[in-house]
């Protein structure tokens, strides 16, 4: 079997159990296309590295592939198609795809938590005067398992937001999953450590180095657990390695799911390599 193939079969599996469509007919049958369909032909979109048109034209050159979804050559949908139900698939089903995902490879509990930012493609002058489209990198913020290198959460945004609260927001989100969370002196908050704290969670967080006892603290958690938060910085060359450091779409939302579609890509890659 392809590795291909084999990344499609695990991509309709999770989309169906995301989307809850078992047994469903992925083509228009006096409908729409199904859910789980469409979420496993954005996730090849990603795959493939490509566009929209230029993903499709491929899809239709691999008969076994769209029998893995349940499609036929002529039921593919046309380009424009797809890129509306990018916005008709809700919100909520993406999260739910990305933590499938991460379950592929049994996490352990032990995490670490980093940002980078990818690029926004730069749009025309005409678009950008018309929408007041400035912002030109979005922020994201990822929870990484650093024992098998899945990526468990995400989080994007095009504002300033201290790092210290999207960290408390990522770690309240999993806290019942994790035993352990890794950061670096970009998010020191006492608070932050007092909350993992409580959600018996431990904090290894480095201390913002001014003055001795800050020292003391930080020589306290260097070790192996600490050490292994670089692996969330490898995560992030992987993705932008293989799968691109730009978001291809423009309003916010969208680059969110394409942001998640990429993490979620890279977890089936890892579990099907």
């Amino acid at each position: 079997m392809s590795k291909i193939s084999h990344f499609t079969g695990k991509v309709v599996t999770l989309a169906q159990s995301a989307v809850g469509g078992r047994g469903e007919s992925a083509a228009p049958q006096g409908g729409g296309f199904a859910d789980y369909a469409v979420v496993s032909l954005h996730c090849l979109r990603i795959y493939l590295e490509k566009f929209y048109r230029e993903a499709l034209d491929l899809l239709s050159e691999m008969a076994q592939i769209l029998a893995e979804i349940g499609f036929l050559k002529a039921d593919l949908p046309d380009h424009s198609t797809l890129v509306e139900t990018f916005d008709r698939i809700k919100m909520t089903v993406w999260p739910v795809l990305l933590r499938l995902s991460a379950q592929l490879h049994d996490p352990s509990g032990r995490a670490a938590m980093d940002a980078t930012f990818f690029d926004r493609e730069n749009a025309s002058k005409h678009y950008s005067r018309r929408t007041n489209y400035r912002v030109q990198t979005l922020k994201t913020t990822t929870l990484v398992d650093t024992t098998t290198l899945a990526v468990l959460d995400v989080h994007c945004t095009t504002k300033k937001r201290h790092d210290t609260q999207i960290g408390w927001q990522l770690a309240r989100r999993n806290a019942g999953k994790l035993h352990s969370l890794a950061a670096d002196k970009g998010y020191d908050w006492q608070r932050l450590r007092e909350k993992l704290r409580e959600e018996n969670v431990r904090p290894l967080i480095k201390h913002r180095e001014f003055c001795s006892i800050d020292h003391a603290h930080n020589a306290r958690i260097a070790g192996t657990l600490y050490g292994r938060r670089a692996l969330s910085e490898t995560v992030f060359s992987v993705i932008k390695r293989t799968l691109g450091d730009a978001v291809r779409a423009r309003s916010w939302y969208r680059e969110f799911r394409e942001i998640v579609l990429m993490c979620v890509v890279y977890n089936i890659k890892r579990a099907v390599s």
